[in-house]
C-alpha cells in the first residue's frame, strides 16, 4: 500500500500554549480511505474552515481507519522564546514524523511527505521526498487531516489549560490575542503558559 504523510501546525500565532503539530499518514489510493462506516458529512476541508463540531467528528474518523495514521509533537513556551517560533514550528514537525514512523513501524511504503507552508524538515535520508507547498491545506487530503488533527489536539489542551489557569479564558480563544485575552493579561499579567517574547511584541506595536 502505498501512503502520503501530511503535515501541519496550528498555534503559530497563538500568545499562550505550544505549538502543535500533526503528521497523518494516509493511503494514496484514491478514494478508498473514505470507505469506513461514520465518515462525517460534508466537505473535508482545512480544519480553519471546519466548525468545531465537525472537526471533531473529523478527528474520530481518522482515528478508527484502518488506512490513515497520525502522530503529533508540541514545542512549549520557553522552548519557542530561546529558539523562535519557525524553528519551534520545524523542531515540532521534524519530531511528529519521527514518532509517526515509530508508530508505524519504521516504514512507510513509497511515501511522500508534504508539508503546509511554513514548515520545513529538509530533504535528507531521515526525510526523503519532502516539500512544502504554499497553501497545502487546500490542496492535499493529508495535510487537510493533519490540519484537523493538530487543531482538534490543541484545543483540547488549550481547554484543559484553562482549568489551571481560569482567569485567561483559554477555552474561548485557545490562546490567541482576542480583547478578552488582552484585558486578562492587563489585570493579571502573564502566566507560565504564555509565550513572553510574543507579548511584548504585541506591546510595542
Amino acid at each position: 500500500m502505498k501512503y502520503v504523510v501530511g503535515i501541519d501546525e496550528v498555534g503559530r500565532g497563538s500568545l499562550a500554549g505550544p505549538v502543535v503539530v500533526a503528521a497523518v499518514a494516509a493511503t494514496l489510493v484514491a478514494g478508498s480511505w473514505y470507505l469506513v462506516a461514520g465518515k462525517p458529512r460534508g466537505k473535508l476541508r482545512d480544519s480553519k474552515k471546519l466548525a468545531p463540531k465537525r472537526r471533531e467528528e473529523w478527528f474520530a474518523y481518522i482515528k478508527i481507519h484502518p488506512q490513515v495514521s497520525y502522530a503529533v509533537a508540541r514545542v512549549y513556551p520557553r522552548t519557542i522564546e530561546r529558539i523562535n517560533i519557525s524553528r519551534a514550528a520545524n523542531l515540532a514537525a521534524a519530531r511528529a514524523y519521527r514518532r509517526l514512523m515509530v508508530k508505524r513501524g519504521g516504514h512507510i511504503a513509497s511515501r511522500r511527505i508534504y508539508l503546509d507552508g511554513g514548515l520545513y524538515i529538509g530533504k535528507n535520508k531521515h526525510f526523503p521526498n519532502a516539500r512544502t507547498i504554499v497553501r497545502g491545506d487546500e490542496k492535499f487530503t493529508a495535510i487537510k487531516l493533519a490540519s484537523i488533527v493538530a487543531k482538534v489536539s490543541r484545543d483540547r489542551l488549550m481547554t484543559r489549560l484553562a482549568k489551571k489557569h481560569p482567569q485567561y479564558g483559554f477555552e474561548m480563544h485557545k490562546g490567541y490575542g482576542t480583547e478578552a485575552h488582552f484585558a486578562a493579561l492587563r489585570k493579571h499579567g502573564p502566566s507560565e503558559a504564555h509565550r513572553l517574547t510574543f507579548i511584548s511584541e504585541y506591546h510595542k506595536k
